[in-house]
């Protein structure tokens, strides 16, 4: 096997999931009322099946089993995020539950007994309820409340805990605001999402540096944020075109990554025009798109540690208007499209494009510098054969171009993360699309995990420390 197909020195490879997808327990102990129990349990409609996360795989009681089967694969890393409402039953930081810390302690020391190292995310998109009662992420005073739930965690878990991610996917939490695709289900598009995108990166910036000055000289950490991105390549090879496909990301995974990585700090530049641009010609009196102090600018550039990275997919992009007026999609004036012959997986939405990850890769290096990427999420979903040779392939093919942006490139890449270790709840599509590399029995109230054939694909990767054949 060539050098190109081995993984580098202590890269770290590992698998993830996400508080509300996997552990249930939703009223266990003292858990106070989430976002997601909220829309599940008052419009139930919205979801596939009328599913819901209120048991799920039941890891809230199952954890120990959990972690034998990351183990038995020999992964480095588990991340996993922490619920908010379990921990702080209330959304605020003076009401703590003794038995959410428990949970969390004992999930992290069942990790660290076995040689695994605990990534812990603070935000995967379960926001208490109360708080969204508050007016949720518009609401500026959020980016508060979020640093004081977030010294809670470091105070309780930091000496244990070595990597943190402060926000799991911004983009599709604004997402939940504005197009009306998630909890809290608002349709305020073009509006209340840009409100949202600015409370966040608040809120993400003022837990990096509450962490970098308080934390950090005695715990000795990492933290960071997750960005989800998609790369888009010009649909014809026109100017226009390859304009648009830089605007297009520029809009998605840029209004995050620029405030943050790159040298010169604040929303790019494109996005501000445009957006500044069109409120105006609207006949509005301010932007849609909020301004930052100069203060608030300092505070956010460079406030993480490395760039995780959610990859799954991507598109192409030509000029065009497409999404209602005003919309984030009409601003950003691109029009994405695939190409009919790219494989789709079990989500519609999720089309295989593995010279995409690469790309992506390679744009990230050069537009902010060659940060280290950790890749926080990868995956595809199935129908729930056990037999995932789709699965397999998908996994190969991406991973062979990721080796190739850190061995021919030069990309800064040092871990990647397989989503996910078990099927959870898929959010809106409920548990009829299975990310897993383990099969759960949703039908059968002890949650069985059984192994998918993929899971003997990342055991031989593992062992091997190289892209094993398909």
């Amino acid at each position: 096997m060539s050098s190109s197909h081995t993984f580098p020195p202590n890269f770290l490879i590992g698998c993830a999931s996400a508080s509300y997808q996997v552990e249930g327990g939703w009223n266990a102990d003292d858990k106070g009322e989430n976002i997601w129990d909220h829309l599940t349990h008052t419009q139930p409609d919205k979801i596939k099946n009328r599913d819901n996360g209120d048991v799920a795989c039941d890891s809230y009681n199952k954890y120990r089993e959990d972690v034998q089967l990351i183990k038995d694969i020999g992964f480095n890393h588990y991340r996993f995020s922490i619920s908010w409402s379990r921990v702080l039953p209330t959304g605020y930081d003076n009401v703590v539950s003794k038995a959410g810390l428990g949970y969390y302690h004992r999930l992290i020391d069942q990790l660290k007994a076995n040689g695994i190292e605990p990534v812990a995310t603070l935000y995967h998109w379960d926001l208490p309820q109360p708080l969204q009662e508050l007016g949720g992420w518009v609401n500026p005073l959020m980016a508060d409340y979020f640093q004081k739930y977030a010294r809670v965690m470091f105070k309780e878990f930091g000496d244990k805990v070595k990597w943190w991610i402060t926000i799991n996917e911004p983009l599709e939490v604004i997402g939940g605001y504005g197009e009306g695709k998630y909890a809290p289900m608002l349709y305020q598009h073009g509006v209340a999402d840009y409100l949202a995108v600015h409370t966040l990166l608040k809120a993400h910036a003022k837990a990096y540096r509450l962490y970098d000055t308080t934390f950090r000289a005695s715990q000795k950490g990492r933290i960071g944020i997750t960005l989800n991105a998609a790369f888009k390549r010009a649909l014809n090879n026109t100017t226009e075109d390859k304009v648009a496909a830089v605007r297009s990301m520029e809009f998605e995974c840029g209004i995050f990554a620029h405030p943050i990585f790159s040298r010169e700090g604040d929303y790019p530049k494109i996005v501000r025009e445009r957006v500044d641009y069109n409120s105006k010609r609207e006949g509005r009196s301010c932007s849609r798109l909020p301004t930052f102090t100069q203060e608030e600018i300092e505070e956010i550039k460079g406030s993480s540690d490395f760039f995780g990275l959610n990859h799954y997919t991507s598109r192409y992009a030509t000029s065009g208007l497409v999404g209602p007026d005003p919309s984030l999609d009409r601003d950003s004036g691109s029009v994405l499209s695939c190409d009919p012959a790219w494989k789709t997986a079990k989500s519609l939405w999720l089309k295989v494009v593995p010279w995409g990850f690469r790309a992506l890769l390679n744009r990230i290096r050069t537009e902010y510098n060659n940060p280290p990427v950790f890749v926080t999420e990868n995956g595809y979903s199935s129908d729930g054969a056990l037999d995932d040779v789709d699965r397999i392939q998908y996994f190969h093919d991406y991973l062979e171009e990721m080796l190739k942006a850190i061995h021919e490139d030069g990309c800064n890449v040092i871990g990647y993360t397989v989503w996910s270790i078990l099927d959870n709840f898929e959010w809106m599509a409920g548990y009829s699309e299975r990310f897993g590399i383990h099969n759960v029995d949703f039908s059968d109230s002890k949650r069985p995990r059984e192994k998918r054939k993929s899971v003997e694909y990342f055991k031989k990767l593992m062992q091997t420390r190289e892209l094993p054949d398909v």
